[in-house]
């Protein structure tokens, strides 16, 4: 079975940074299944023609695409139900949609003023004007001002954590002892802004960045050399 894995990347196309694409990568080792990345950006949409999506991730396995994160999860799970389970049965799906909604509506939007600079800058020419057109027409500001206060902004961020930061406390994962795809849509936003910037987000003594720091442990060497920092 061969499967290829479009993930969004920098001009530098060993820099991956979106978090969708992260939390796919990450049930994909879950999961044990080996599979093929290939870089896409922002203005290549040509290359997803095939698929349907004019975004990423997509998945390809035996020829058949698949887009959207949460979808693309749900089909692995479904499609190799004999690999370690990304969600620890149908409870867990249900719970799981909690932390995917919470972690793209609020952790995100938390993180995003942080990181939009710092993406711009890892972009190529043409990906850069994309970007920046596209996020001032959605902020209704530019880039530069999204963010006038860096410092409140992370002290904004690190509140936001403060429900995984309980749940940590109690035990090593989202999931439990061992992480669930709760684990991996969370650690998405890490490895995006790990991806894009040098910002340390958490203190050392934080029990999210025991966590972090745990899962970045599990990673595999593919992803582990798709990390910067």
């Amino acid at each position: 079975m061969t499967r290829v894995l479009y993930e969004l990347a920098a001009a530098d196309p060993e820099r991956r940074f979106s978090p969708f694409c992260w939390r796919i990568r990450l049930a994909l080792e879950h999961k044990g299944l080996a599979f093929e990345d290939r870089p896409w950006r922002f203005t290549d949409t040509a290359a997803l023609a095939f698929s349907g999506s004019d975004k990423v991730p997509v998945l390809v396995e035996d020829n058949r695409p698949i887009a959207e994160s949460s979808v693309i999860a749900a089909h692995l799970e479904a499609a190799h139900p004999d690999r370690p389970s990304l969600f620890g049965g149908q409870a867990g799906a249900a719970l799981t949609r909690f932390h995917v909604a919470w972690t793209d509506g609020v952790l995100h939007p938390a993180l995003v003023p942080l990181l939009l600079l710092d993406i711009h800058r890892h972009l190529a020419e043409p990906d850069q004007a994309y970007f920046r057109t596209s996020r001032e027409a959605r902020f209704g500001k530019t880039l530069e001002a999204v963010c006038p206060d860096p410092e409140a902004q992370l002290v904004a961020f690190r509140r936001t954590l403060s429900p995984v930061r309980a749940v940590l406390r109690a035990q090593s994962y989202l999931g439990g002892d061992a992480p669930l795809y709760a684990d991996h849509a969370v650690m998405g936003a890490f490895l995006w802004a790990r991806g894009v910037s040098a910002l340390a987000l958490l203190e050392p003594d934080d029990p999210v960045e025991g966590w972090r720091r745990r899962m970045l442990e599990r990673l595999g060497e593919g992803s582990r050399a798709l990390t910067s920092g």
